[in-house]
């Protein structure tokens, strides 16, 4: 029998009123791993994620987070999990270090506060007043508290936004030394470079569904193809000379030549070398692989009917 799941969701159900938001998600996040949990507004993240918290009842289906039901939930259970909110507002006349000795003496087996502080980046401004620190630095802060318990999964909701790129960066640098110390992490995120970056497996939530998951690899391969070979033709290109050797998908738009393809090596070369033959210039030659951008707007727009008249979360 192989090693449970961490989390372990089945036809998780619920609904506001007469309005079902989640209809029946099942899906399981493994012990030491990032799953990233991403989705439009009203997809119903917010709902799922209070409810792996303990903080919303569920209406149907089964929940265990570290073989617990959420809905069970003991101080016991509280204190080996971490939760870093979207906001959290603290007092700005506490230090950084009283703000974090306070929090810890919640927990059964806090971790060291000096040695919290130090590995979310904050050693020099320990005894710093919160209400003088710049954004990213509270946001430090905030996932500082979301450790100080020395939890086996810590919830990350949407860790760096607001950060400018260099504070993301950071952020992003925490975030995969604690996967490394072996923790679990649930990570929401609006950015989807985020989630290529960092996460192990990626779930996109649409209308109380789950549209698609995967690794970002296996998702952008959901478009249909890998990469997208784009340059700039020349006066009196011929695109139907290409055609011949590419294929019919070789489209001409303006000046600009475009094909897709799975087989990024092999039609490189045949056009590199065709060019060559032909003596051809291809300008601004770029090989642009798709996104989880492209995945996730491709599954917004394709939002089934279910999703009309939802209410915003």
């Amino acid at each position: 029998m192989g090693v449970p799941a961490v989390v372990e969701v089945e036809q998780l159900r619920k609904s506001y009123g007469r309005v079902e938001r989640l209809h029946g998600l099942s899906f399981e996040v493994q012990a030491g791993e990032i799953l990233g949990f991403l989705g439009v507004n009203g997809a119903g993240k917010t709902t799922t994620i209070e409810i792996l918290e303990g903080y919303r009842p569920r209406d149907g289906g089964r929940v265990s987070v570290l073989g617990t039901d959420p809905a069970k939930a003991t101080r016991e259970w509280r204190n080996r999990i971490g939760l870093v909110l979207q906001e959290c507002e603290l007092d700005p006349v506490y230090t950084v270090r009283e703000t974090l000795s306070m929090f810890a003496r919640y927990f059964e087996r806090p971790t060291d506060v000096v040695a919290t502080i130090g590995a979310v980046g904050l050693h020099e401004k320990s005894e710093e007043r919160i209400g003088r620190l710049s954004g990213g630095q509270k946001r430090r802060l905030d996932v500082a508290l979301g450790l100080v318990g020395d939890p086996e999964v810590l919830f990350l909701d949407e860790p760096t936004t607001g950060l400018d790129p260099v504070a993301r960066r950071e952020m992003w640098t925490m975030i995969e030394g604690l996967r490394s110390a072996g923790k679990t992490i649930f990570l929401t995120t609006h950015y989807m470079d985020e989630a290529e970056h960092l996460a192990d497996r990626i779930i996109i939530l649409r209308a109380g569904l789950i549209a698609a998951q995967g690794t970002a690899e296996e998702l952008n391969a959901t478009l249909g193809y890998h990469t997208e070979i784009t340059f700039e033709s020349s006066p009196g290109f011929d695109v139907a000379r290409l055609r011949v050797v590419l294929g019919s998908n070789v489209q001409l738009e303006g000046s600009v030549v475009r094909f897709k393809t799975n087989r990024v090596q092999d039609d490189l070369t045949v056009l590199l070398e065709w060019a060559k033959g032909e003596r051809v210039e291809l300008g601004k030659l770029q090989a642009i692989r798709p996104s989880l951008d492209d995945v996730f707007v491709k599954l917004a727009e394709e939002a089934p009917a279910s999703a009309q008249g939802l209410p915003r979360e």
